[in-house]
């Protein structure tokens, strides 16, 4: 059901990710006031990719910068003491090791829900992830944990899980285009997925702000079509290459030894705990569907998850194979 079609006031975080500057289009394109709280601008030339040249993406828009980890500077810098209709939030951790989670997916988010309330806001709509399902690792019980606070919150929300993005499934192009093997776990059809692009979530996050049926509810969302296993990406990308096709199979116990190693090494290295981490959100989603959970059955259920939009895996791929489009990681790594 529509709730209107009124220009709001939106107060973004996490803008200068993909999914960011994509919501932050589609929000602008519906007529909405739209301001955006960033990195301050680096000045030694040290951070992002997109660090030093926010106003190349965002031209018209109000930038806001400061530290989102930082409670003060989200309410002095960002929120200014001013009212909001919304908060959108797309910010995610990095790299998803433990300090990295529970300082971005948790703590800066319980800060900007309590600044967003100051700024008597009536809508907060946050960009989750469909791995929450099923919690193992350190960025996903974060994730949840502020979901938990932000449904408590008695704040109106919104809280999407999408299911894998193109640019996370478009790794291996060049690798392929290069003449190697397709690298899959098992026999490639372990996991499957309902891709859906910057755009169609970008558009669809907009959208939560005017449709009552997507309020107070966790919504998955994936892309248009079928699900699709590693194996058919596979399939596709040499096919599109006029290949075929070769594929090369990595044991999960390969995986396992690594985090072995690594868990083992991190006992007394900060920074091999980091990267054992890193290695078991690698396993995650060698052996996890990013589809929706059916704790009933105890199956991940294709048929249940929900597509939206128009732009397809696939299609991406031909695109990135005749060299009209380009993988944009853009500030931000994705699992």
């Amino acid at each position: 059901m529509n709730i209107g079609t009124s220009k709001r006031r939106v107060f973004v975080l996490g803008a200068t990710g993909t999914i960011g500057r994509a919501t932050v289009r589609a929000l602008v394109q519906r007529g909405h006031d739209v301001v955006c709280f960033v990195r301050p601008r680096p000045t030694d030339g040290a951070g992002g990719k997109n660090s030093g040249n926010y106003s190349d993406f965002f031209k018209g828009i109000e930038l806001r910068h400061g530290d989102v980890t930082d409670a003060a500077s989200l309410s002095r810098d960002g929120f200014r003491g001013e009212t909001f209709d919304a908060v959108v939030s797309c910010l995610a951790s990095r790299t998803g090791a433990p300090k990295d989670a529970w300082s971005i997916d948790h703590a800066a988010h319980v800060s900007a829900l309590s600044a967003a309330k100051a700024a008597k806001i009536s809508h907060f709509i946050l960009l989750s992830a469909i791995c929450v399902q099923k919690p193992v690792l350190a960025f996903q019980k974060a994730k949840l944990a502020f979901e938990a606070e932000l449904t408590a919150s008695g704040v109106p929300y919104s809280i999407i899980r999408p299911t894998a993005f193109f640019k996370s499934l478009s790794g291996q192009v060049e690798r392929v285009r290069n003449g190697k093997s397709f690298l899959v776990f098992g026999d490639g059809t372990l996991t499957a997925c309902k891709p859906i692009s910057d755009r169609d979530l970008g558009d669809f996050i907009a959208d939560c702000l005017h449709d009552e049926s997507r309020m107070n509810r966790i919504l998955p969302i994936g892309g248009p079509g079928d699900a699709i296993t590693p194996k058919q990406q596979g399939e596709r990308l040499f096919d599109l290459l006029g290949r075929e096709p070769r594929f090369r199979r990595v044991p999960l116990g390969m995986l396992d030894l690594i985090i072995g190693v690594l868990a083992l090494a991190g006992k007394v290295s900060s920074a091999a705990a980091d990267k054992a981490e890193l290695a078991r959100i690698g396993r995650y989603y060698a052996t996890e569907s990013m589809l929706d959970w059916d704790e009933a059955t105890g199956r991940y259920d294709a048929d249940a998850t929900p597509s939206t939009g128009s732009d397809t895996l696939f299609d991406f791929y031909a695109a990135l194979v005749d060299g009209e489009a380009t993988v944009d990681r853009g500030d931000h790594a994705v699992f």
